[in-house]
């Protein structure tokens, strides 16, 4: 590759913020503590509405089944 084109994605290796604290994350990727805890809250808001989400859906599919047949 010459100096003038840019790295392709194959030829890049993968680099991402990280909310956890690790020691062998880039100084460039790393987060200060209040932005980890916003990030954490956000994760762990998302996880409770999706939680919410599925056992509505799962009430709504308990609904709508068929009671079980009788023996005859």
């Amino acid at each position: 590759m010459d100096s003038n084109t840019l790295p392709t994605p194959e030829e890049q290796p993968a680099e991402q913020l990280s909310l956890l604290p690790t020691p062998e994350v880039p100084l460039r990727f790393r987060l200060d503590i209040e932005t980890r805890r916003r990030g954490l809250r956000h994760i762990a808001e998302i996880r409770q509405l999706l939680a919410e989400r599925r056992a509505a859906h799962e009430a709504e599919q308990r609904q709508h089944r068929l009671p079980p047949r009788r023996a005859a």
